[in-house]
């Protein structure tokens, strides 16, 4: 998962510190998701893939398909 965090954002030529800003963290708390060294909580993985336009089953490598699902029709 680790790895995709980083290339997401480095295909937005984004930074750490500017992702950390957007999900109002640290710099240094976003690295550690990066770094796979703090789990990522779910409401930052939902923010994520918002933000990237994927699944939060892409980011969890659960999946090679970054491709979001459609909107649930309640």
């Amino acid at each position: 998962m680790d790895k995709r965090l980083r290339d997401l954002r480095e295909d937005k030529d984004m930074s750490q510190r500017e992702i950390a800003s957007f999900l109002r963290m640290s710099q240094t708390g976003y690295s550690k998701y990066e770094t796979g060294e703090n789990d990522i909580p779910t409401s930052v993985l939902i923010r994520l893939a918002q933000f990237y336009g994927t699944s939060i089953d892409y980011l969890l490598g659960q999946t090679d398909r970054p491709d979001r699902y459609p909107e649930r029709k309640d």
